[in-house]
């Protein structure tokens, strides 16, 4: 059966109608940003191996990491199944998801929730003691992952070697056999596979190039840190060119190619307009008693993007954190004070330029306390 979503009244019923075929044991095609996809709930064994068989068996997959992969919600649901994800792997799934990409990482942690599933189902996901991981961005599969009792295995809507489907039509023609429901959206978004991503500790490989490109992916592997104040006029643009020296300097490399070695470091704030200038005296002290140069800095608003992007929020004091916390509470093990003391960095707008000297070596001080952390 084939539904068309464009022309259905009510896009409920259709949800509705997916879990009920995904309960019962039977493969549903769905529509995707990449390509059409196959799904089979991991709570019904034969479905799982009927979409293993599909795509070549066990020992094909084995060799194709991330041809199958958990289809979850985000990063809360990927951490029951990999419990130490790296500190890498969070941030590429923090950042990618929901999304054209799919990691795939070691699955032998004990307290993986993939332990729970039927053995025959674990056989099916982690071939090879390898698990892909990948939240979809298309909505109608977001809210079919809300409403089924557990996660859904997914794959291409194609068997090996054929080309993945951009239609519904396509995977009619193909595997109409085979999968009992298909929902037709059109074409896909993208209209090409979702890139397959290894992940080990530290690093990442790239099994299979995909929408996102490999100079894209090393962007978004970088650790970002934002440093944060009231105005973004002063006391963070500092702390940004100041962190940008330190860092710069143990690398030994220019201040515009930290990014070379996976850092970037951004700065904003709370209450800030877009495109202000910096305080006289902030370029001064900087200038004169640092040999940097702030004259070029505008200003730029704290964005929820941002704040979901960054591995370090850096803030001044502890109102800024509070301000962050009560609107994105899931940001608290990457917000913290800038001062490893707890003390705040006072606003020396309005005051001396002796007060700006001050808040600068105070900003230096704390920055010096973290640059090791930063690099590892």
């Amino acid at each position: 059966m084939v539904i068309e979503l464009q022309s259905t009244d009510d896009a409920r019923d259709v949800v509705h109608r997916a879990v009920q075929a995904l309960a019962e044991g039977k493969l549903v095609g769905f529509p995707t940003e990449t390509v059409y996809t196959i799904a089979a709930s991991t709570m019904q064994p034969a479905a799982c191996e009927r979409l293993s068989a599909l795509k070549g068996g066990l020992a094909a997959l084995s060799a194709q990491p991330g041809e199958l992969a958990l289809g979850v919600k985000g990063i809360g649901e990927a951490l029951d199944y990999i419990p130490e994800m790296s500190a890498l792997g969070k941030r590429l799934a923090r950042r990618c998801w929901p999304g054209p990409v799919t990691l795939v990482f070691d699955s032998g942690h004990r307290e993986s929730l993939i332990r729970r599933l039927s053995p025959r189902v674990q056989n099916v996901v982690a071939p090879g003691a390898q698990l892909g991981l990948r939240a979809p961005a298309h909505p109608l599969l977001q809210e079919v992952l809300k409403l089924l009792v557990g996660p859904v295995l997914l794959t291409s809507a194609n068997r090996p070697g054929e080309t993945e489907p951009q239609t519904a039509q396509e995977v009619v023609r193909t595997l109409t056999d085979e999968v009992a429901l298909i929902l037709d959206d059109g074409p896909c978004r993208f209209g090409q596979p979702a890139s397959v991503v290894r992940i080990e500790n530290c690093q990442y490989a790239v099994v299979r190039p995909g929408v996102v490109s490999e100079q894209n992916l090393k962007r978004l592997a970088s650790q970002i840190l934002v440093f944060v104040c009231t105005g973004n006029t002063c006391r963070s643009p500092m702390a940004e060119l100041l962190c940008r020296k330190l860092l710069a300097e143990k690398f030994g490399c220019p201040l515009d190619k930290l990014e070379d070695h996976g850092i970037i470091i951004l700065s904003a704030g709370i209450a800030a307009m877009m495109g202000g200038r910096p305080t006289q005296e902030a370029v001064d002290v900087m200038r004169d008693d640092f040999a940097l140069d702030l004259s070029g800095h505008t200003s730029q608003p704290l964005t929820e993007q941002m704040i979901r992007q960054a591995d370090h929020l850096f803030v001044m004091t502890h109102s800024h954190q509070q301000a962050i916390l009560s609107e994105f509470p899931e940001a608290a093990d990457r917000t913290r004070l800038l001062s490893r003391d707890e003390r705040d960095v006072s606003d020396p707008i309005g005051g001396p330029l002796e007060l700006y000297r001050r808040c600068a070596e105070q900003i230096e001080a704390a920055l010096r306390s973290w640059v090791a952390e930063l690099t590892t």
